[in-house]
């Protein structure tokens, strides 16, 4: 079955009710190297560059076949019920607690019963986008009909669809702003996160990707310096640089003298249990075991505190400043006025450094529309969610907490929040690059060593990853469907 990438138009086009018998993953959700993404110059919106063959008016991505009028006559009378039931006057507006009519219950409780119809034939993702339009429309009742749809066990795009029905409903009710209570999932310990997020670092080479291509690209920059600063704009555990000062310890000619700034992530402090001195810490006795001169200085604050006389830059020293899957959280123009996003970008600029790294995940988020962007939540979460399959059973005992701890938040944020709550802000790699080249930046293309290092890191993951060099940077993607991006500035 020729898979496809979804917009929101394909969803109002094409969406038939059914999906083929014995599918596991939503054939609307997935990429194939004949559909391509493309993003309009503002980075606002994606849409999608169909072959010929796909634009077939009959043809259902849903099902990969003709959908049938019967398919057709059931979503009528569903959602006539429920309109039916959303217009009936006095109707509670408040998620919780709500009182219905017996008229009301009848003709919700009908729409549910054929929904469930639909969802047993694999449909979700269709009476999940059903459920994001009624959303952006505030009909109360469609979270009713929808709620039991999903679950946090299954297959990966029924648990997606449990965790964007808790950011529908946190976004119906108003309570974005209580983005973590909007999950129901009890809060983990600070190790038990640390545990999570490790579970997840091993099980997927998204991070293990950027890390490692960001280190390549230091490496190569300041390979015959002899006094190294590293600003890091998120150190969480300080992992990331476990590699780079092994190699820089087995550098010809000896080590340099290293330098690193850690500037502090809340949450990370968080699972740290502790401040950046245990970060420093850990990294003083690694370089000291490997022979590596080194010194840490801890920046506990915000990134969109940062200012240049707090990141101790010192005349002599090679800068290397590193951006981890950080920068998607500044908020740009079109959240304040300040622009963190670009503004951090002209700061780093005016230190001349040798190299910046940037690891972002490549998808479209930041000011797309409220259903565009609930496809591209889709699309992304989807991909991630299927890899996560590969290393985790459905029965690991962790499987249910990595989920919701280290990914489910993102996608509440992302389907629940607007204005300044919203964090998650992903923007695809040519929006970024446009905002490099704005701050004065020139492209540092990642060298040929790099890309096998990174080739070599994949062979211990499945073979459905992807590694594609284009224009100096490097796309990790799942069959074909881009996910983290990788590239150098200087």
């Amino acid at each position: 079955m020729e898979q496809m990438n979804l917009s929101v138009q394909t969803f109002d086009s094409y969406c038939k009710l059914e999906s083929s018998p014995g599918t596991k993953s939503h054939p609307c959700l997935n990429n194939n190297t004949s559909s391509t993404t493309s993003f309009s110059s503002n980075g606002n919106s994606s849409e999608l560059n169909h072959s010929p063959e796909d634009n077939n008016n009959n043809y259902s991505p849903l099902s990969g076949s003709s959908a049938t009028n019967n398919n057709e006559v059931e979503l009528s009378l569903m959602l006539k019920d429920l309109e039916t039931a959303m217009m009936e006057p006095e109707l509670d507006n408040s998620f919780n607690g709500c009182e219905f009519g017996q008229q009301q219950h009848r003709a919700v409780s009908s729409a549910m019963h054929r929904s469930m119809e639909m969802i047993s034939k694999g449909d979700l993702i269709g009476n999940l986008y059903e459920c994001a339009k009624a959303v952006e429309n505030h009909d109360v009742a469609m979270t009713d009909w929808l709620i039991i749809s999903a679950a946090a066990n299954g297959e990966p795009v029924q648990r997606l669809g449990a965790y964007m029905l808790e950011g529908l409903i946190a976004r119906l009710a108003s309570s974005g702003s209580s983005i973590y209570k909007a999950l129901r999932c009890k809060d983990p310990t600070g190790p038990e996160l640390l545990t999570y997020m490790h579970i997840l670092y091993e099980a997927c080479p998204y991070f293990k990707f950027g890390y490692e291509s960001a280190n390549g690209a230091i490496a190569e920059a300041v390979k015959k310096e002899r006094f190294v600063h590293i600003i890091d704009f998120q150190i969480s555990q300080g992992g990331q640089w476990v590699s780079l000062i092994r190699a820089l310890g087995a550098r010809p000619g000896g080590p340099p003298r290293v330098r690193i700034t850690g500037i502090d992530d809340p949450r990370s402090s968080f699972a740290r249990q502790g401040g950046l001195e245990l970060v420093g810490e850990r990294l003083g006795k690694l370089a000291e075991m490997y022979g590596v001169p080194f010194e840490f200085h801890g920046a506990a604050l915000c990134c969109t505190e940062v200012e240049i006389e707090k990141l101790g830059v010192r005349n002599g020293e090679a800068l290397a400043v590193n951006f981890p899957l950080v920068l998607h959280h500044m908020p740009d123009e079109s959240v304040t006025v300040e622009n963190h996003r670009d503004r951090l970008l002209r700061l780093v600029k005016r230190l001349s450094p040798n190299v910046v790294t940037l690891v972002e995940q490549e998808a479209n988020t930041n000011t797309a529309p409220f259903l565009p962007r609930v496809v591209e939540t889709m699309n992304h979460y989807l991909a991630v969610f299927e890899s996560i399959d590969v290393k985790l059973a459905r029965d690991h005992k962790e499987r249910i907490n990595v989920e919701q701890h280290c990914l489910a938040r993102e996608v509440v944020n992302l389907v629940a929040c607007e204005g300044v709550e919203r964090e998650e802000r992903h923007e695809p790699l040519g929006k970024w690059r446009s905002r490099f080249h704005m701050a004065g930046f020139k492209p540092f293309p990642l060298s040929s060593y790099v890309n096998a290092t990174i080739k070599g890191l994949l062979e211990s993951y499945s073979e459905k990853y992807t590694l594609e060099e284009r224009d100096g940077a490097l796309y990790l993607g799942w069959k074909n469907q881009p996910l983290v991006t990788s590239c150098a500035w200087r």
